[in-house]
Parts: structure tokens; C-alpha cells; sequence
């Protein structure tokens, strides 16, 4: 069995009665480092995030599931990640996103609604001489492949 899907049977042992709560990103890095990415539907606690590391890291020794030496990360997704999963573009739902599709292109807007399979971001576009205009984009899943929580200091 491969070591990120032992490790994400414990998470999701440890996290089982908490609905609010799931995993973002498992994978171990070049590095040595385990890296654990959850959050939660209002966040996460940096409580959570320390009981998850107990577990996981307490089970993973008593198993020796891990040979070489390694570092366990156990934290939610900082800023500069980007959205992974549709459940976080739910999460986010009224901010302001950077949306980057396949061929490249970037959009920005307000994200408006998202599903398994698609996002609707609303943009506001600005022509000279013109009144700007706020229009409904949506966006498959699919072809998305990177989508950013633009955060504003005003």
C-alpha cells in the first residue's frame, strides 16, 4: 500500500465525526516531508490540525510505514495555494478569484457558484469610453487548472 493512501485512511479515521472537515492534499515530497493539507467548511483549528498529527504520526511509527526520515506537515492550504477540490470553491463563494484555464488565459471576478463540474465567476469588464459591464462567466471544471482567492487590503 502506498504511503498516501495509509496516511489518508488515518486522517480520515481521525476526522470520521467531523463533517465539517476534509482532506485538501496528501503527498510526500522529495523532500522527506509528509504534507497533509485539510480544511474545513468554516475552517480549521490549529487544534485539529495537532490531533491529526498525533494520530497519523503515532500509527505511522507503530507501523513502520515509512522507512527513510521524514518530516510530518499537518496545516490548511496557506493563501498561495490554490483551490483543489469543488467543496473549497464552496468554501469561498463571494470572493474575488483568478481563474487560469488550460490554454493559458487568466479571469478574474467574483466567484458566484460552483459544482462537481463547473464554476460561475461574475466579471465586470471595462471598455474605454464605456460604462463598465458585469456579465456571468461560467467555467468547466475541466478545463480549469489553476484557481486563486485574490485577497484584498481596502
Amino acid at each position: 500500500m502506498q504511503v498516501e493512501q495509509r496516511v489518508k485512511e488515518l486522517v480520515e479515521e481521525k476526522i470520521a465525526d467531523r463533517a465539517d472537515l476534509f482532506v485538501v492534499r496528501i503527498k510526500m515530497l522529495k523532500s522527506g516531508i509528509l504534507e497533509i493539507l485539510l480544511d474545513g467548511d468554516e475552517g480549521i483549528s490549529i487544534e485539529d490540525c495537532v490531533a491529526v498529527s498525533r494520530h497519523v504520526g503515532f500509527h505511522l511509527e507503530e507501523e513502520n510505514a515509512i522507512e527513510k526520515a521524514y518530516r510530518l506537515e499537518v496545516s490548511s492550504p496557506g493563501i498561495d495555494t490554490g483551490l483543489l477540490m469543488p467543496r473549497q470553491y464552496v468554501k469561498n463563494i463571494g470572493r474575488n478569484v483568478r481563474i487560469k484555464l488550460e490554454n493559458g488565459t487568466k479571469r478574474e471576478g467574483k466567484l458566484i457558484s460552483a459544482t462537481e463540474s463547473e464554476v460561475v465567476i461574475e466579471e465586470t469588464t471595462k471598455e474605454k469610453g464605456k460604462k463598465a459591464e458585469t456579465n456571468e462567466v461560467v467555467f468547466s471544471m475541466d478545463k480549469i487548472t489553476e484557481t486563486k482567492v485574490l485577497i484584498s487590503f481596502n
